[in-house]
């Protein structure tokens, strides 16, 4: 009873540990604050050139560019529409055979032994070397165009597919195994929705390098779209046009990604992770 006693006026005596402290929420940042570098970029290059600090022929002001935007009419209408058509349409091609190849390989070793050096091969190859070898095969109408933006939109999401799968918790494999699900059900009920954090983190990028190969796949005869535009602008020596067609890329590539971005939220919203924290 005394030892008893005595342990218990010891623990008594002894502090309470001091909680951890929980992470400070802030709540969301308004939306207008990733406006806020831009806008002062605009400014600021505005000052530069009609000040005379930088050559109005080599960088025209931003009134100018958003001049001769207005200037190209109806016309822009038809090239951005042209553009996103060829990107969304090379993206899906390119994704939908990234999702396939990173689940043969990521569930076969022997497919991975088979293909996977191949891919990365492939993969180091710049995007203009890919243009002679379109032209020669697929012509010049747009079938080399949306192939070359396949090929862009394919090894991201393939790579970042292929780490997650592989990066699957074993136990869940093993639950599915004891429910004796199939190959196909193991894939869909627990690999993909396991994955999905890096499909996504995967698509995202995918989706970028579409625009950028979009540039290139223009360069194949094209007569419409951004990268004509970009091509019409060096060779009638007009920066302005340059310019115009860097900004449209720029604002499509934004809004494409923030849907992609509004996907992922929609879709993990299950996830426990530092994401969820910073509310």
């Amino acid at each position: 009873m005394n030892t008893v006693a005595r342990s218990s006026s010891l623990q008594a005596a002894v502090p309470p540990a001091p909680l951890a402290a929980s992470p400070v929420r802030r709540g969301h940042p308004h939306p207008a604050l990733g406006w806020l570098l831009p806008v002062l970029t605009v400014i600021l290059f505005e000052v530069l050139v009609r000040s005379g600090v930088l050559a109005a022929h080599l960088f025209p002001a931003p009134t100018e560019i958003v001049r001769t935007l207005f200037d190209l009419g109806s016309g822009l209408a038809g090239h951005i529409g042209v553009s996103v058509a060829r990107v969304l349409g090379g993206f899906a091609i390119g994704a939908s055979l990234a999702v396939i190849a990173a689940v043969v390989v990521g569930l076969d070793r022997r497919a991975e032994a088979l293909l996977d050096p191949t891919f990365q091969g492939l993969r180091a190859v710049p995007s203009l070397a890919w243009v002679p070898l379109l032209l020669l095969w697929l012509g010049i109408d747009e079938t080399p165009k949306i192939t070359l933006i396949a090929i862009g939109a394919f090894f991201p999401v393939y790579l970042n597919l292929l780490s997650g799968l592989r990066n699957v918790d074993r136990k869940l494999v093993e639950l599915g195994e004891i429910y004796r699900l199939g190959q196909v059900a193991l894939v869909r009920r627990i690999l993909l929705p396991a994955a999905l954090p890096s499909l996504y983190t995967g698509l995202r990028v995918g989706l970028s390098l579409a625009w950028m190969f979009l540039v290139a796949a223009e360069l194949i005869a094209a007569t419409r779209g951004l990268g004509y535009l970009l091509t019409d602008g060096r060779e009638t020596s007009r920066p302005d046009i340059v310019l115009a067609a860097i900004l449209l890329l720029a604002v499509l590539g934004k809004l494409s990604d923030s849907v992609l971005k509004a996907l992922e939220q929609r879709a993990l919203t299950w996830r426990d992770s530092l994401e969820t924290r910073l509310v």
